[in-house]
């Protein structure tokens, strides 16, 4: 291009790890920095960084989120026992996805990246089913404990405490006159494991709303399923704000959009999805969330075409791949072996914040670089130029498995 593609307003960008961290840069040399005169506010939150920073770089990068509205986000790790001591850290930090979702107040969106010869698993689906997943407490902030041995004849309550010390208490499993019996199931195994998990009335309405907008800015129907049937008081309270959200605030726009929102129990919301054509936003708790967008990106194709958009109720967004840092690739690579690992949710992720960047800025021409860079894109793999990943499940006759860098140049070419 003759002319460099200027931004009125920088996006807010945070580096990641591994393989994820390598590719990042690629993208940017050879798809973006030819095209547009990036600009972005830099925040490094690969594991040594947020080690040396204790963690403020995460922090830092969520609040200037909430202050420019759109964010990109490259792969992290979330540091385990193994990752402490690879990497010498001070402490076990948090999943700096967590954090950033907790600041924004955000839901989660991934939808699968549909392509030529990506056949979904499911022969009824013809387009993306959209996972939003509610991203706030449920079991991921739940209190849990074990209770064998000394605890294992214990009586759990569930307490309530208002703040003038009245009490309220709920018997949740008397373990002792189990044991009184010989045992739960009558073979003398005493004891057992309890777990108490919370939400609140502020993130389900967010989680609504944001929902809600999503669907509408899409133009598709909107599903939310629970378990109020057997979770009388806690799904049930999901559903009531809901539809309570619904009729109160959205109904009227649905109905002029021409677009849906029902509710279902999730055990007939699965049925209904199995025997759907797709092109559905599905709303989920955080659990359920957590395991269905696996699947529906596993039905799909893989997890490596899967795009995912945290959305607060303000309207910020943050967008980033679906899947992890790809540690195996990033050992091989560093052994000086090449890869070919698939960047094309990394590079979703990228168009995703630069049209929404455009959009609201009003600038034209980079949302058209951005629907232009994924239609070059998937052309790439239409054409049977794609990564060994995607090779592995393509049904065209003719494909190549190219290295990840010879697959960047080739969208490069196309685009």
């Amino acid at each position: 291009m003759s002319e460099l593609i200027h931004m009125k307003n920088p996006l807010i960008e945070m580096d990641g790890d591994e393989m994820t961290r390598v590719i990042w840069a690629w993208i940017k040399e050879t798809l973006l920095r030819p095209y547009i005169d990036l600009a972005t506010l830099y925040f490094d939150l690969g594991l040594e960084n947020r080690d040396k920073t204790d963690d403020q770089a995460t922090y830092e990068a969520a609040l200037a989120t909430k202050q420019y509205g759109v964010a990109v986000k490259c792969a992290t790790i979330t540091p385990n026992d193994e990752r402490m001591a690879e990497y010498g850290l001070k402490r076990m930090y948090p999943s700096p996805n967590a954090t950033i979702r907790s600041i924004l107040d955000g839901t989660v969106f991934r939808t699968p990246i549909m392509a030529a010869g990506m056949v979904p698993y499911v022969s009824a689906w013809k387009a993306p089913i959209t996972i939003a997943r509610h991203a706030y407490g449920d079991i991921y902030r739940a209190s849990e404990a074990l209770l064998v041995d000394e605890w294992a004849d214990a009586r759990v309550d569930l307490v309530l405490t208002r703040s003038d010390g009245l009490e309220r208490r709920l018997l949740v499993y008397d373990f002792a006159e189990a044991a009184d019996a010989g045992g739960a199931d009558g073979k003398g195994l005493a004891g057992g494991v309890v777990l108490g998990m919370h939400n609140t009335e502020a993130s389900i309405h967010s989680f609504a709303r944001s929902c809600m907008e999503f669907a509408l800015s899409r133009g598709e129907n909107l599903w939310f399923s629970a378990k109020d049937t057997i979770s009388t008081t806690y799904d049930r309270r999901f559903r009531d704000i809901f539809e309570q959200v619904y009729a109160d605030e959205f109904s009227e726009r649905f109905v002029a959009k021409g677009i849906e929102f029902f509710y279902t129990l999730i055990d007939d919301a699965v049925a209904r999805a199995m025997r759907s054509e797709g092109g559905f936003i599905w709303a989920t708790k955080n659990y359920d969330g957590d395991v269905m967008s696996d699947m529906v990106a596993s039905a799909f194709g893989s997890l490596a075409m899967m795009s995912s958009v945290l959305v607060s109720p303000e309207g910020n967004y943050e967008y980033e791949a679906a899947h992890g840092t790809v540690q195996r690739h990033y050992y091989r690579w560093q052994a000086g072996e090449k890869t070919s690992t698939n960047p094309v949710a990394m590079i979703f992720a990228w168009t995703g914040a630069l049209a929404r960047r455009g959009e609201l800025d009003g600038l034209a021409d980079l949302v058209g670089f951005a629907q232009k860079l994924e239609a070059a894109t998937l052309k790439t793999i239409a054409s049977g130029l794609m990564t060994a990943d995607l090779a592995d499940i393509s049904q065209l006759d003719k494909k190549e498995a190219l290295g990840t860098e010879e697959f960047l140049q080739a969208i490069a070419a196309q685009l």
